[in-house]
């Protein structure tokens, strides 16, 4: 449904963070998602890409005049990445895929799964080298069952880690030498070395323990200086983890449940936040008007162009 008219994007908040700076955070646009995920800016085009994973839509916001258009997508996209072909590559629920919103063309590649029945693809990214990670979850969340793949440029994919229950926040480091993500459940974001020629991980580590602030890691992007920003599902924020995982700033929002952030603007200094009204109950909603917002706030550190899978 390319064109639909998002007006209710004045809403503002004032939001202090631990650096105890001032963030404006206003409402980018209101599409009221059930289950908004994984920004991803197009930097070359001045546009933002998100999901909403349970309508299901593609969004596609043009930050200058601030139109968004909306897709129903073929199957419910978890994560992506745009193409250096056109188009994006997903994470469904029937595995990987092609799929070009604006022609409707999609092409299933295959499923990577081990246990098709019982887990789900979940967040991704493509990395600094055009590879496509995607991670998967248990759809009971209460098994390690979860694995994360990778994707490669000739379409062939490669479970790299697994014992994960819930796998988020999948993001790298500046040099791409560091492959990031967090397993929800265990409120811990791991770091990985990440061998940048042959795509293997090694050297697990825990990057940072989480469990005693709010809420849960969900999606993640790292900025220019190699900080990580990590949404709080339930947390009502997005943390901007120091190198040695420390909480450096964060920022609040109006809404519990902020899901991923991503980087974006004409100098990269605008953080986008997507959000979630999923399982929120009545009485929750009518407290959290703009949960499924996509929020916008300028931050002072740019982020980095957001890489293409290159397959």
């Amino acid at each position: 449904m390319p064109g639909r008219d998002y007006a209710a994007n004045a809403a503002m908040v004032q939001c202090q963070n631990k650096d105890m700076w001032m963030n404006v955070v206003s409402v980018a646009a209101n599409t009221e998602d059930v289950l908004g995920e994984v920004p991803v800016w197009d930097a070359e085009r001045g546009r933002l890409w998100w999901t909403d994973v349970f309508r299901p839509a593609i969004h596609r916001l043009d930050a200058a005049s601030g139109k968004v258009d909306s897709w129903t997508p073929p199957d419910k996209v978890h994560s992506f990445a745009l193409r250096e072909a056109g188009g994006l590559v997903i994470a469904g629920r029937k595995g990987f895929a092609f799929y070009d919103p604006e022609s409707g063309a999609y092409e299933l590649l295959h499923d990577p799964r081990e246990d098709a029945e019982g887990t789900l693809l979940n967040d991704g990214r493509a990395d600094r080298q055009g590879r496509f990670w995607a991670g998967s979850m248990d759809k009971m969340l209460k098994r390690p069952s979860g694995q994360l793949f990778r994707l490669d440029s000739d379409g062939a994919s490669h479970m790299a880690a697994d014992g994960i229950t819930l796998s988020n926040g999948v993001a790298f480091s500046p040099d791409g030498s560091t492959l990031y993500y967090a397993d929800s459940l265990l409120k811990n974001i791991f770091a990985y070395d990440l061998d940048a020629e042959t795509g293997a991980l090694s050297n697990k580590r825990v990057f940072a323990e989480t469990g005693a602030l709010p809420g849960i890691p969900d999606g993640a992007t790292v900025d220019s200086v190699g900080f990580l920003w990590s949404a709080r599902f339930d947390g009502g924020r997005v943390l901007r983890h120091g190198p040695d995982g420390s909480v450096a700033a964060e920022i609040e929002f109006p809404v519990s449940r902020v899901t991923s952030c991503a980087l974006g603007g004409t100098d990269l200094k605008t953080l986008y936040v997507t959000s979630a009204f999923f399982r929120l109950t009545d009485e929750q909603r009518a407290a959290e008007p703009l949960a499924g917002a996509l929020f916008a706030v300028e931050v002072d550190v740019p982020g980095l162009p957001e890489p293409c899978y290159c397959g």
